[in-house]
């Protein structure tokens, strides 16, 4: 479970930051919040955004700063089209916040290590500035340097820059905020497959591939392979035997890296990551396969062992 709006506020209150809180409806837009604080200034906008590497971001800016996501995709050095809106399904999984309540203060969370903030400078110009508490029912108004400390107690090094610039990048001209691409990457777990029409600016449904005939026979022939490898593994050697026998234990993993590819390479994700399902493939395969093989390493080092054991244990008793 990640951070409540009632841990946040009393995580500010030991840290000794002074903040005024106002309590409202629901709200889902800056102007809906603030007919609630008084329309006193320093509302503050925060865009989650996601590059094709699964790299997550929390751009956090004036009501009036203009973010042009082009040209911030350029200054971060992931081309033009680098970067686009996060998926909903990243906002309970990542920042564990309500659609609407996207905020710096998400980043207490241990979900939220990996995602980069980029904060607009023009928060230091204000008096206060008004952020939703891990929840869009109330907002708090809180100084930059207040914002500053709570940042340094999560050990994050608070970035403003000026997200309306527009510098060239080019060979000579490197990205100017490159330094604030996140290190680390997240993998958010499958979502169910989706319906293969959708609707149109009617409303109206309509197929979503021309040769859908060739999708659905590649569907089939994927699903034959995983099956295959599925009903391989079951008729297998007993794992005990495996893990005596060092080609069979290649074998194992060889398995059960065969059927995550085949599971990985649906026409959905094709679609979805084109050139860069590779890197896709590559990225989950790390993720789900990297603890299971040291698990199976660490069986057949203690087997091999235990073996050399009861040899050695035998020839003694001869």
């Amino acid at each position: 479970m990640g951070y409540s709006k009632e841990q946040l506020l009393a995580r500010l209150q030991d840290l000794q930051i002074e903040f005024s809180k106002y309590e409202h409806p629901v709200v889902m837009t800056v102007e809906a919040q603030e007919k609630y604080v008084g329309g006193m200034g320093g509302g503050c906008k925060n865009l989650f955004l996601k590059d094709k590497k699964h790299r997550y971001y929390i751009v956090s800016a004036l009501a009036g700063t203009k973010v042009d996501m082009k040209v911030l995709s350029q200054r971060l050095g992931l081309g033009k089209g680098g970067l686009r809106m996060a998926p909903e399904e990243a906002l309970p999984e990542i920042l564990q916040v309500p659609l609407g309540s996207v905020t710096p203060f998400a980043l207490v969370n241990e979900s939220a290590r990996d995602v980069g903030l980029l904060l607009d400078k023009g928060f230091k110009t204000q008096e206060r500035c008004f952020f939703h508490p891990l929840s869009n029912d109330m907002s708090i108004s809180l100084n930059a340097n207040d914002l500053d400390k709570f940042l340094e107690s999560i050990g994050r090094e608070p970035s403003y820059v000026d997200l309306e610039a527009n510098p060239t990048v080019g060979k000579d001209q490197p990205p100017d905020l490159a330094a604030f691409v996140p290190s680390g990457s997240t993998i958010l777990p499958e979502p169910p497959e989706k319906s293969a029409s959708s609707q149109n600016a009617d409303g109206n449904n309509v197929i979503t591939s021309s040769n859908s005939k060739a999708v659905a026979e590649k569907a089939v022939k994927l699903a034959k392979n995983v099956q295959n490898i599925k009903d391989k593994s079951a008729n297998a050697v007993h794992p005990s035997s495996a893990f005596t026998d060092a080609e069979k234990f290649v074998e194992e993993i060889l398995n059960k890296i065969s059927a995550q590819i085949f599971l990985e390479t649906k026409d959905g994700s094709i679609k979805e990551h084109g050139e860069e399902l590779g890197t896709e493939i590559a990225n989950r395969l790390r993720k789900c396969c990297c603890t299971e093989f040291k698990n199976l390493a660490t069986i057949f080092k203690n087997t091999a062992y235990t073996q050399g054991f009861h040899a050695g244990r035998a020839s003694l008793l001869r």
